[in-house]
């Protein structure tokens, strides 16, 4: 008996879910891992460090999207979607279960990477294969709305974390926070994986994976990659403006809400949580649209607005802080990143070749992750200090919508006569 395309969705992004739930709590307890795993002399040092952790995940992305990938292309989409969320499982319950600096030394922020290279290995398939899974099981003509839910599915556990940070707040005092409380999420989020395991087991092949006759192994996806290479670099320019503007406005921004705009830590979770409403409910209707009037004008018009809008948003909003005044920027910025996501990620799957997609559109993604978007934190951090602009993050912002923009008029130029 075939499941209902809802119950499908629930139970592909469910990883997704998990993988995201992860990476915004380690964005927003970032002060507090920093002084459990990286203390130092300097607030901004631990800190740097701490991000350049949580960035070193992702340059493990590209050698899962190519070796994971490749597992997926070859035996299927749901196998792969299962061994994804296991090797991320791993990672998670390493990093909520380890010791601090001061009981086991210097082993203590050498697990924690480890537990952040198994995460970022699993998560370099994890969307491709997730998005892969959607385009091939949507009914004709709806493939971005179905693909968006990819991304959805990030903000529902974006909001979830918001909403648990926001809880631990109101009831635990700074000490306990910074002691033990903020492991509690991440202990939440590791009794999440048993549930996750059995909902994803339920998953059928896709007709369209099932339909071929032959499934290249690694050595010939190797091949085809390196024929492909230029939809590889576009697909990873498409997709730097998504993740730098994605890791921008909500796993840094409520480090940058406390440590940069001096609000309460409720307040930036607050907005936090807003911004994942305004991301969840934009992605799906842009991807609907684009698949009315086409992926290009929609890549166009948002990656053109965030050019010209990223550095100014900020620096109204640094110029008279208040809590109104970031929810406003950041809904703006949402706005911009659920209308050009909605569309680009099914883009995607569209311009890689059919026998390496998930594999192609994995180490596009990965490639631009790894560069750009995961360091997001820490370019941020280093850009304020560095400039003293609170509102230098535009311009990494605009920088990455140049990418975008650029990406698209290459993708999509008309065809030589």
């Amino acid at each position: 008996m075939r499941s209902s395309p809802l119950a499908t969705v629930l139970r592909v992004t469910s990883g997704n879910f998990l993988e995201m739930f992860d990476f915004f709590l380690f964005g927003f307890y970032a002060p507090h891992i920093a002084n459990a795993f990286f203390p130092s002399g300097s607030e901004f040092l631990s800190l740097m460090l701490t991000f350049m952790t949580f960035g070193a995940g992702f340059l493990m992305r590209p050698l899962g999207a190519i070796f994971l990938g490749a597992y997926v292309d070859q035996m299927g989409r749901r196998r792969g979607l299962l061994v994804t969320l296991g090797i991320m499982a791993v990672g998670t319950l390493l990093i909520t279960v380890m010791p601090s600096y001061r009981s086991i030394g210097p082993l203590a922020p050498l697990l924690v990477l480890v537990g952040r290279l198994l995460q970022g290995f699993s998560a370099g398939v994890e969307l491709g294969g997730v998005s892969v899974y959607l385009s091939e099981m949507a009914s004709p003509g709806h493939k971005g709305f179905f693909v968006a839910w990819q991304s959805a599915s990030q903000q529902l556990a974006i909001m979830t974390a918001a909403a648990l940070g926001f809880v631990i707040s109101q009831a635990l005092n700074n000490e306990d926070i910074a002691d033990w409380g903020w492991r509690i999420p991440f202990a939440l989020g590791c009794l999440m994986v048993p549930f996750l395991f059995y909902i994803r087991r339920s998953l059928e092949e896709t007709g369209e994976f099932q339909k071929r006759t032959h499934r290249p192994g690694l050595a010939e996806v190797l091949r085809d990659l390196a024929t492909n290479w230029r939809i590889v670099i576009l697909g990873m320019l498409l997709v730097v403006m998504t993740t730098v503007n994605f890791y921008a406005i909500t796993v840094y921004a409520p480090t940058f809400g406390k440590a940069v705009l001096h609000l309460s830590g409720s307040e930036s979770l607050l907005v936090t949580f807003c911004t994942g409403l305004s991301n969840f409910l934009w992605l799906p209707i842009m991807g609907s649209l684009s698949d009315r009037i086409g992926r290009r004008p929609i890549l166009l018009m948002f990656s053109t607005l965030t050019l010209l809008t990223a550095y100014p948003v900020l620096n109204w909003l640094v110029g008279e802080i208040t809590l109104a005044h970031m929810l406003m920027a950041l809904l703006w910025l949402s706005f911009l990143y659920g209308g050009y996501n909605g569309a680009m990620v099914v883009a995607l799957t569209e311009i890689v070749p059919a026998k390496v997609r998930t594999t192609g559109f994995a180490l596009a993604y990965s490639l631009a992750t790894a560069l750009f978007g995961g360091f997001t934190p820490m370019i941020s951090t280093w850009l304020i200090a560095a400039s003293g602009d609170k509102a230098a993050l535009g311009w990494w912002m605009a920088g990455a919508a140049a990418c975008g923009l650029a990406a698209t008029i290459l993708v999509y130029r008309p065809p030589k006569q």
